[in-house]
């Protein structure tokens, strides 16, 4: 029973070490799951579908329409019957009827339509890839913050534990009489505050966690956790602003998009002048009527044989000229030319604004390396500094006051060194970004 229940202890701890490593997420894996499940692009891809549904119905235009119809009239007083005579007479008239019409010529409106159509639902499609291309790189910035303080949390770490064996061995020292009691109760004091950073960077890091398991719609995150890639940080070749920039303008949703609105809005002013023209159209149809006298001295016809004796067939064309039209056709026109200028001038707008944060960027991941390089410089100088400083401490050369200066110099330094670390590779994620 003993070795029982200790399959089953070993057992729950497996299953439970399983259960945290399948909590631990990817920078990949939270991003393709912040893309299938945020609401906002749920609802570019509604518009999209929107979108695709304006231009099958832009594409049916083309085809005739089918119509049936059936109608009842009661006639009372001077009536004409069906010989086409006028009487005092009550009858009522069934009418049945079926046609179809179809569009000839509209002055290429329905053409233009259905390109205008297609360029919307292109729109669409191009607005729902930049709407990922945001959560991606909202995603990819949180994830980087939660690295950073992992990264944080690890050096708080660190830092406590040298403290911790300084705690002990001045407790020695203390018993030895080689430094008075005074200093080791500074150093129990420096790793109380070691503690309470501890627990403080701990907080920050479940808060940064909850942020991002919001921001990817995951409904349990209390067990949420990333997974921390192996990193290593090194110098990347960056490519010339202008060079990325080229690239970007060819490729990304952002220009595109802006561009297929500029295409779009100059389909709407073709439509528009399409109501200059004539249209011409055709229509065909059957129909037939049934009469029926009241109080009348002959006797109606069976509604079998009026259904076939008064059945006729039409066909015809006809066409339409706009003379005047309230200056409405000139004013769509005009407003067309309007919305053309403003396209343009958004198109122009949106490729400066990429140079732009381009240019800024590139600036950016600069100053992040030059930052990375002093700030490891500056690391490995406190670390040697920090290394005699124990010693001397050690050996009672020093005082705790000497010792835990040194300690907190080297700390400040590894936290700037890990925020210069993070800062670059998320500048480089950006970068990559616009490259891609």
């Amino acid at each position: 029973m003993k070795n029982l229940k200790y399959i089953f202890i070993l057992g729950s701890l497996f299953l439970a070490m399983n259960a945290n490593a399948q909590t631990a997420w990817t920078l990949e894996e939270c991003i393709k799951y912040a893309v299938e499940h945020n609401i906002s692009i749920k609802q570019k891809e509604i518009s999209q579908k929107a979108a695709q549904t304006d231009l099958n119905s832009a594409k049916m235009e083309f085809l005739p329409d089918l119509n049936a119809g059936v109608g009842q009239n009661w006639n009372f007083g001077r009536t004409q019957l069906v010989s086409g005579l006028y009487e005092n007479q009550t009858q009522s008239n069934t009418s049945f009827s079926i046609g179809s019409s179809m569009p000839i010529f509209t002055g290429f409106r329905l053409i233009n339509s259905v390109a205008k159509a297609k360029l919307d639902f292109e729109a669409s499609t191009l607005n729902l890839q930049i709407a990922k291309d945001d959560i991606e790189l909202q995603v990819t910035r949180i994830f980087v913050e939660v690295l950073f303080q992992k990264d944080i949390l690890k050096i708080v770490q660190n830092k406590y534990q040298t403290t911790k064996q300084q705690v002990l061995k001045t407790e020695i020292l203390t018993q030895n009489g080689k430094v008075p009691e005074s200093q080791l109760f500074d150093i129990k004091s420096e790793m109380a505050n070691d503690t309470l950073s501890m627990v403080q960077e701990q907080n920050n890091l479940k808060l940064l966690l909850l942020n991002l398991a919001q921001s990817l719609e995951l409904q349990d995150f209390e067990n949420f956790d990333i997974l921390v890639p192996e990193m290593e940080v090194k110098n990347y070749v960056l490519q010339t602003p202008q060079d990325i920039y080229n690239k970007a303008q060819k490729d990304k949703s952002w220009v595109k998009l802006a561009e297929t609105l500029v295409q779009s809005s100059e389909k709407s002013l073709k439509i528009a002048q399409s109501f200059y023209y004539p249209t011409i159209s055709f229509s065909a149809g059957v129909g037939t009527n049934y009469f029926y006298l009241y109080n009348s001295n002959l006797p109606n016809s069976a509604f079998k044989n009026q259904f076939t004796n008064n059945l006729g067939e039409y066909i015809g064309l006809s066409l339409n000229i706009p003379i005047f039209n309230r200056l409405s056709v000139i004013n769509g026109e005009k407003q067309a030319k309007f919305n053309i200028e403003r396209q343009k001038l958004a198109l122009e707008d949106t490729k400066k604004q990429l140079f732009k944060e381009i240019q800024t960027a590139y600036i950016n991941a600069i100053s992040a390396s030059e930052k990375q390089s002093a700030a490891t410089q500056a690391v490995i100088s406190a670390q040697e500094s920090f290394r005699y400083a124990k010693e001397s401490y050690e050996s009672g050369k020093s005082s705790v006051f000497e010792f835990t200066q040194s300690q907190t110099r080297l700390f400040d330094v590894q936290l700037k060194e890990s925020q210069a670390k993070f800062d670059y590779l998320f500048k480089i994620k950006i970068l990559e970004f616009y490259e891609k």
